[in-house]
């Protein structure tokens, strides 16, 4: 239990001045769970082979840092059981790799040891069509003042697709990202859409498109529905509510939070005109 201690003021009308009270509030804080942040995303153009994975704990409220978890050992194997190590970098809980070997539709198990238990999670990496046109349209919303942001690709024919789409602005903090499925464009030219009327000329945006399983779209759309389109990101650590594919395989109870992906991702930039 946490004791906060609240300051009440209070001021009356009849003398003017005011009473300070303390009151005691008891506060349930639970034990810290393992936050896993496992997203391997191979950008198109490139070889893929430098990944990073974190890992951190859950903590109260009221703290301002997030717990940097060190010292585990995690390595992700593929189908041919080739081994890719991470190791811990100079930054607390970022682990690297260097020589990971990104294969579309292979299969990965990630495996994770973390004071004494084994988390393990298994993932198939996903293509994605490339980002062919964006366009800009400066009448968008439903007031006709919002700048619109098209980005148009070719989705694959006869194949179930799911993506994830991030739009990141170069004036502002937080970003947007929302989920999508071809279920009713299925070998069309889509495109993913952002309206914002707080965009303006000169400013840039970073747009991510990423290929992703279904089971990784049924969960970032869980996400989406608790956090909102405008708060937070599918890479950031999730309510403890929503479990993900990482599996405690010591203690099946002390499940962890985070979700293993591995995605190929088109990433382009686009300056306001």
């Amino acid at each position: 239990m946490k004791k906060i201690a609240l300051f009440l003021v209070i001021t009356t009308a009849l003398f003017f001045h005011g009473c300070e009270d303390v009151i005691s509030v008891d506060l349930n804080t639970a034990a810290p769970k393992l936050v896993i942040e496992a997203s391997i995303n191979w950008k198109k153009g490139t070889d893929g082979n430098q990944q990073k994975i974190k890992l951190t704990t859950t903590t109260d409220y009221y703290n301002s840092e997030i717990p940097k978890v060190s010292g585990a050992t995690i390595y992700i194997k593929n189908s041919s059981n080739m081994i890719f190590n991470f190791v811990e970098s100079s930054e607390k809980g970022e682990y690297v790799c260097n020589n990971f070997i990104p294969v579309i539709n292979e299969s990965y198990i990630l495996t994770v040891i973390s004071e004494g238990e084994t988390y393990k999670a298994s993932e198939t990496l996903k293509s994605v069509a490339p980002i062919t046109e964006i366009i800009q349209n400066n009448e968008g919303g439903f007031t006709g003042k919002d700048i619109e942001i098209k980005s148009y690709y070719t989705d694959p024919i006869n194949k179930p697709n799911y993506y994830l789409y991030k739009y990141i602005y170069s004036n502002q903090v937080k970003s947007n990202f929302y989920v999508d499925q071809d279920e009713f464009f299925d070998g069309n030219k889509f495109f993913s859409i952002y309206q914002n009327e707080d965009l303006k000329a000169g400013d840039l945006i970073e747009i991510s498109h990423y290929g992703i399983s279904k089971s990784y779209y049924n969960y970032l759309s869980v996400l989406v529905s608790i956090a909102g389109n405008n708060s937070g990101g599918p890479f950031q650590s999730p309510p403890a509510t929503v479990r993900g594919n990482i599996v405690n395989t010591t203690n099946s109870a002390n499940f962890p939070l985070g979700y293993f992906s591995v995605s190929e991702v088109d990433i382009k930039s686009y300056t306001i005109q």
